[in-house]
C-alpha cells in the first residue's frame, strides 16, 4: 500500500517527533489510500472514517509516546499515552500536499484507547501535623470526628474513592472518552473533582483546625478496565487499581513543591496541579489563568520535564465556568 510516489511511509523508530497527526483506525486504510489515489488523478477528494489528534512526543524502540487530544472543542484536553509497536501498523505522510500526515494503529489498540478507563488523582495533606502532635491538639475524639465526617463527604460522592493515610488523604475518580457511536460517553469534569477536595479540607479546618493543600493530577491508567477502587473479600486488602502517569506525578509535583519552598525559590500554596490538568479546566473568559506561577518538576514516567500551576484553591473555584456548587 501507499506505492505512488505522493506518499511518504517510515518505521516505528523513524515516526517524526512534535508534529502534529492524525490518528486512525487501521480499518480506515485501505479507503484513505483510495481517496487520495483518486485525489492525485485529479478527482475531488473524499473524507474518509474518523480521526484523532495527536502529537508524537517521544519514540523508542518500544513504544511512542502520544500527546492525545480526545476534546478540543469543549475544553483544552491533553491526555498522554503510550503505543506499543504491536499497535503501530502505518505512517503516512504526503509532502506538498495539504494534508497532515496519518499513523494508523490496529482496530484493537484503538478500541481501548477509546474505551479504557482514565483516572483523576489527587492527595490533600494537612499542614501543621507535627506541631499539633507535639501540643497534644490531635485527640482522639477529633481523630474519629474527622473519619466521620470524610465517611459522609464520601457517601455523598460514590463514584469517588477515598483512602486515608497518615495526615492526608487520596482521592480518585475514573473517567472515560467512549464514541459517538458506543453507550461509552466522555465523562471528564475535572470541575466537579474539586468539589470534594473542597469539602476534605473544610473538615480539616472544621474538625482539627487545620489547614490544607492538595495535588492534583489526570492521566492514562493502565488498569484500563477495573473500577476506582478494590477491596479483597477479605477485606484486608485495598487496591487503588492504579498505575501509571497520574498516580506517579502526585509524589513528583508534592515532592517538588517542598524542595522548591525550602530552597526559597517559591512560596506554599494550598493548590498544586500538573499543567495538563489545568489547562483542562474550565475558566470563566475573563480570568487570566497564564497568570498563575508554573514551575518544572521530573516525570519519571514521562518524556522530558513537566510543570506544575500553583495557586490559591479558592482562587480557581471561584472562577471556573461552572462552579455553584463549590
Amino acid at each position: 500500500m501507499f506505492d505512488r510516489t505522493q506518499f511518504q511511509t517510515c518505521s516505528f523508530t523513524e515516526v517524526p517527533v512534535n508534529g502534529e497527526i492524525f490518528l486512525m483506525d487501521e480499518k480506515w486504510m485501505a479507503a484513505y489510500e483510495k481517496a487520495n489515489l483518486d485525489y492525485f488523478d485529479g478527482e475531488e477528494y473524499e473524507h474518509v472514517g474518523y480521526i484523532s489528534y495527536v502529537v508524537v512526543r517521544s519514540v523508542t524502540n518500544d513504544t511512542i509516546e502520544l500527546s492525545w487530544y480526545p476534546n478540543g472543542h469543549a475544553r483544552y484536553h491533553e491526555v498522554r499515552v503510550r503505543l506499543p509497536r504491536s499497535g503501530f501498523v502505518n505512517y503516512v505522510d504526503q509532502p506538498g500536499y495539504d494534508e497532515k500526515p496519518h499513523l494508523f494503529v490496529t482496530s484493537e489498540w484503538m478500541e481501548s484507547l477509546s474505551y479504557r478507563n482514565y483516572c483523576l488523582f489527587a492527595v490533600v495533606d494537612a499542614i501543621g501535623v507535627k506541631d499539633s502532635l507535639t501540643k497534644g491538639a490531635l485527640t482522639q475524639s477529633k481523630l474519629t470526628e474527622l473519619r466521620r465526617r470524610v465517611d459522609e463527604i464520601a457517601e455523598l460522592y460514590p463514584r469517588t474513592s477515598f483512602v486515608s493515610f497518615a495526615d492526608g488523604l487520596l482521592l480518585k475518580t475514573n473517567w472515560t472518552v467512549g464514541t459517538f457511536d458506543s453507550s461509552v460517553n466522555y465523562t471528564y469534569k475535572p470541575e466537579d473533582f474539586l468539589e470534594p477536595i473542597a469539602e476534605v479540607r473544610r473538615a480539616f479546618k472544621e474538625v482539627l483546625g487545620l489547614e490544607s493543600y492538595a495535588v492534583l493530577s489526570q492521566g492514562s491508567n493502565e488498569y484500563y478496565s477495573d473500577p476506582e477502587l478494590h477491596i479483597s473479600s477479605s477485606k484486608n486488602h485495598i487496591s487503588l487499581n492504579s498505575l501509571g502517569l497520574p498516580f506517579a506525578q502526585l509524589r513528583s509535583i508534592e515532592d517538588s513543591a517542598r524542595r522548591a519552598i525550602k530552597d526559597k525559590i517559591h512560596g506554599p500554596a494550598d493548590l498544586y496541579m500538573d499543567e495538563e490538568f489545568f489547562h483542562s479546566l474550565r475558566f470563566k473568559h475573563e480570568f487570566d489563568k497564564n497568570a498563575l506561577p508554573k514551575h518544572e518538576y521530573p516525570s519519571s514516567m514521562s518524556t522530558g520535564s513537566r510543570s506544575y500551576v500553583m495557586c490559591d484553591f479558592d482562587l480557581v473555584t471561584k472562577n471556573l465556568e461552572f462552579q455553584d456548587s463549590l
